[in-house]
């Protein structure tokens, strides 16, 4: 079997910034109440008529196909990973199929969350080490602004999230140790309602019994009802207390694990790209493991947390910082909403 690497990585931010400042203009926070809990300054938000999830994965991918040294024909499948799709379905992948001009291939949308970059990349990597294709487009994602309520009770998710995308191809090779050394997938759904976006969905009505539900009737009723919007009750919830204490966990164990699985230390890593959740987060996992500054990158600051996208957002700056070089070990870690959490180590 083959091994894969990333051959091409690119990314696309929007151009519109909101600073912490721009947000306390919507609701009651402040810049020193957003850094102290996240560590986040600023974030990018699409422009709402023009730019979509799929738009901004197209700009990512026509980056990281020109640096693989291929053309977009030339692409065998796409794996496209984002929790904020154009369309309830169909999902982006075939909508960037059809804006990019490429033939009749195969496209797979993947609903992970903040883990979806890093599950994309395991599935694409399959796909590659079989034979089966030689070209993978993976792609991350978001536009969270469509989704996001800028008022006060709204303020512990709305400062958090950014838009974005990122994208890599994926491509065999036969240099020994090259490429990625192995991927690690898990899941715990015990606890997926504290971290959820209700509606719209069949089942909202059991975890929303405080709030305005859809009325009772024989066929259909998942409407979005007046109420219903009032109440908040469509909109994303988070028990951010709660989500922390996991992640602080589930991290570290990833990360060892894949560590652990090519015999292989955390003094043995030049880069971790952690998921950029919260800023805290990053620290925490960084300190536990004994890296210093230089072995973990964080740019969430800039950006906020662009979820599927934020792994190969943060990836690609690391690599154009020259942070991340020839033979370099880097670790890629995320933990999410499901909740869902993954590792990848790559040998680059």
């Amino acid at each position: 079997m083959h091994q894969s690497k990333i051959a091409g990585i690119g990314y696309y931010v929007p151009e519109n910034i909101y600073t912490n400042t721009d947000l306390s203009r919507f609701m009651e926070t402040s810049d020193e109440w957003i850094q102290e809990r996240t560590g986040i300054k600023e974030r990018r938000f699409a422009n709402r008529n023009e730019e979509t999830t799929t738009t901004m994965g197209i700009e990512a991918a026509k980056i990281a196909i020109e640096r693989a040294g291929i053309t977009a024909r030339d692409v065998d499948f796409i794996v496209f990973a984002t929790l904020s799709p154009d369309y309830y379905f169909p999902g982006c992948g075939v909508l960037l199929q059809r804006e990019m001009g490429m033939g009749e291939i195969g496209a797979l949308d993947i609903r992970n969350q903040c883990s979806g970059f890093v599950y994309a990349l395991s599935v694409a990597d399959q796909f590659v080490k079989t034979g089966m294709y030689k070209n993978v487009l993976v792609v991350g994602s978001e536009k969270h602004s469509f989704a996001m309520d800028f008022e006060t009770r709204s303020r512990n998710v709305s400062v958090i999230f950014g838009d974005g995308a990122g994208a890599v191809v994926l491509q065999p090779t036969d240099e020994p140790g090259k490429g990625i050394l192995s991927t690690h997938l898990h899941s715990d759904g015990a606890d997926a309602e504290i971290l959820a976006m209700y509606y719209p969905g069949s089942h909202a009505n059991k975890w929303l019994k405080d709030k305005p539900a859809y009325p009772e009737q024989e066929l259909g009723g998942l409407f979005m009802t007046p109420e219903i919007l009032e109440s908040g009750a469509a909109l994303p919830y988070m028990d951010g207390p709660a989500v922390f204490k996991k992640a602080v966990v589930k991290f570290p164990e990833v990360i060892k694990e894949a560590l652990a699985a090519n015999h292989l230390t955390e003094k043995d890593i030049d880069m971790l790209v952690p998921h950029q959740a919260n800023l805290r987060i990053s620290q925490y996992v960084q300190q536990l493991l004994g890296l210093n500054d230089d072995q973990v990158f964080n740019n969430i600051q800039k950006y906020g947390n662009t979820t599927a996208a934020s792994v190969p957002i943060a990836l690609c700056e690391a690599w154009e910082a020259g942070k991340i070089k020839d033979g370099d070990l880097v670790c890629l870690a995320a933990f999410g909403s499901g909740f869902t959490w993954a590792s990848a180590l790559i040998r680059w």
